[in-house]
């Protein structure tokens, strides 16, 4: 059973993934969009992995790498929304998906450290 956070971060993948297609098939733009591919799918796998981490440094490791890679999304969504490239709508509620990870992730380190 998946817990709430490996949910959301699994779901936020996928509204990756679609606005990866989004802008290559109707922006053809391939280098961004790669790179928040890239990122913003590894905040799942990287909590995936986390599930089974070897101690409890290497959960709390995991999940900080995970907090990296929503932060880095979080950057390549900017970007995408400053150069013109998805519109504000789009960004916002994505973005808030975003945050909400970042959030969630920073509560789950601060909580594992303790």
């Amino acid at each position: 059973m998946k817990g709430v956070l490996e949910e959301k971060s699994f779901q936020f993948a996928i509204r990756i993934i679609n606005l990866n297609r989004f802008l290559i098939e109707t922006k053809k733009e391939y280098i961004l969009s790669k790179q928040l591919l890239r990122s913003g799918t590894s905040i799942g796998a990287n909590i995936a992995e986390a599930q089974f981490a070897q101690s409890k440094a290497d959960f709390v490791s995991k999940m900080h790498i995970s907090l990296k890679e929503a932060s880095e999304t979080r950057y390549w969504l900017h970007l995408l929304e400053a150069s013109y490239l998805i519109e504000k709508a789009q960004l916002e509620s994505i973005l808030s998906d975003c945050n909400e990870l970042i959030n969630m992730l920073v509560s789950t380190c601060r909580t594992s450290k303790e």
